[in-house]
């Protein structure tokens, strides 16, 4: 990591902030159709803080073929993994073509695949084999539980056990669902308020927070999380241009964390 700007006059006021190569306190950021310089610009921006990006919806499938190759040749590079949204693999698998796209989303230098039923149905024993099937191609799989339709939400014990068991089959992290504007789904109420009750059930009964990526685009959202789990918990869902300012959040550079990194500092002088 190259010298920061304000480095040994500001440092952060919460310690022990995991560093890229990472595997918790994960970033991800949703793209709805960010241009090559766009991209360059976030990487050197942010790229410290940025660890996976979801080409949103089924928006990778209007680009040209070698802009989408460099676009993502150009993450990978800057060592961000890089996946379709789940919406993607949802057609493939109504459509039996998986192979297919697996195969080119190998071609293309996609190094992550999302596997989710937020849309249609996927028989458990489906969904097991398509993880399986996506890590014996060489991808990392990132899973992701619950419904887009609020409507066809599924109780919140389906919705852990679904979450055990892709765990289980592989799955490197699995997606706690929200959708993009973080409202009426998942944990969060029509206001996108934290549902603090399940948000507990769903910790308490999956045990290990870090296997999850909560899905968080709101800064509300973002602060109760941090809050209640750390700077390292993992969060998804945000957007580019949200990045430095989560990271702020996480390492006590805005209000509210800060506060709470002051009053523990008050509580324990020699820490």
């Amino acid at each position: 990591m190259k010298r920061k700007a304000w480095e040994g006059v500001i440092d952060a006021p919460v310690a022990n902030r995991s560093l890229k190569p990472r595997t918790t306190g994960l970033t991800m950021v949703i793209d709805k159709g960010l241009g090559l310089n766009q991209v360059e610009d976030l990487i050197a921006t942010a790229g410290d803080y940025l660890d996976v990006i979801k080409l949103t919806f089924g928006t990778s499938a209007f680009y040209d073929f070698d802009l989408l190759k460099q676009k993502l040749r150009c993450l990978q590079q800057a060592e961000i993994k890089v996946m379709p949204g789940g919406t993607f693999l949802e057609v493939a698998v109504w459509r039996k073509s998986l192979e297919a796209y697996l195969d080119r989303a190998q071609e293309l230098g996609f190094t992550a695949i999302e596997v989710s039923d937020g849309t249609i149905d996927i028989p458990l024993t489906e969904r097991q084999k398509v993880i399986r099937r996506c890590l014996e191609r060489g991808f990392l799989v990132i899973s992701e539980v619950g419904k887009k339709d609020p409507r066809q939400a599924p109780p919140l014990e389906v919705l852990i056990e679904q979450a055990r068991e892709d765990k289980a089959n592989g799955a490197f992290k699995v997606i706690i669902e929200a959708r993009e504007a973080g409202r009426g789904v998942g944990i969060f109420d029509q206001e996108g308020k934290t549902k603090i009750e399940e948000l507990e059930r769903i910790a308490a009964e999956i045990g290990d927070p870090d296997i999850l990526i909560w899905e968080a685009p709101l800064k509300n959202q973002q602060q109760d999380l941090i809050l209640r789990f750390g700077p390292n918990v993992n969060l998804g869902n945000i957007p580019p241009e949200e990045v430095l300012a989560l990271e702020a959040l996480r390492q006590g550079l805005r209000g509210d964390t800060l506060k709470r990194a002051v009053e523990a500092k008050k509580s324990n002088p020699s820490a």
